[in-house]
């Protein structure tokens, strides 16, 4: 049996393969790339149909993260797939903090999840910068919590959650009331993978 072996051969076959199922979507070649970043993660052609890109969030999150933005993640599972040799080139840095002791001890005292607290304990280092949530709705909805409160206003959300509680309505609400571009997919879609995978189409388009 034969194969591809050659690691740019094989992606360039997948975008070749994914590129018939955006064709009825009238897609910008920006929306695209996010687009084929996001099935070629997920090995599903069905995102296609639940991907949501704000008009102006590629630009954005571009303009950002050229300008040396950081990112920051709600799990280390999408830190970790963040492409961090693109994103030091322009001087930007991928942050996590759902590990950290400080966090784990406070969020034990209120009850919050380790996501809510870090997404909290970021505070107004979130102005300005790309947030990249693909695992924890309630570090979702947290961020348009402190959004509403505290007048933070990151360059861009990649809001894409993973599962059966709470995920839908968190992607729901970022779409409807978010005060900054976003990137999602809707419904029980999304993960970690899918995160970083947004991140890393823009990183590439930089």
């Amino acid at each position: 049996m034969e194969y591809i072996i050659e690691p740019q051969k094989i992606e360039n076959r997948s975008m070749e393969i994914i590129r018939p199922y955006l064709d009825r979507l009238n897609l910008s070649e920006p929306e695209i790339k996010v687009y084929s970043r996001i099935i070629h993660a997920a090995g599903d052609p069905d995102y296609a149909n639940w991907i949501r890109i704000h008009p102006t969030a590629i630009q954005a999150g571009c303009q950002a993260l050229q300008k040396g933005a950081d990112i920051f993640c709600d799990v280390e599972m999408v830190r970790t797939g963040i492409n961090k040799t693109r994103l030091g080139a322009w001087g930007g840095k991928v942050h996590c903090l759902i590990s950290d002791p400080s966090v784990i001890a406070a969020a034990k005292v209120t009850g919050a999840t380790r996501a809510m607290t870090a997404m909290r304990s970021f505070g107004d280092k979130l102005d300005g910068s790309v947030v990249a949530i693909g695992n924890a709705p309630t570090a979702l909805f947290e961020l348009m919590k402190m959004m509403q409160e505290t007048g933070i206003r990151p360059s861009l959300i990649v809001g894409v959650p993973v599962g059966f509680v709470g995920a839908s309505e968190s992607k729901d609400l970022l779409a409807a009331e978010s005060p900054v571009p976003y990137i999602t997919v809707l419904g029980n879609k999304g993960g970690s993978p899918i995160a970083a995978s947004a991140v890393n189409a823009l990183l590439y388009m930089n």
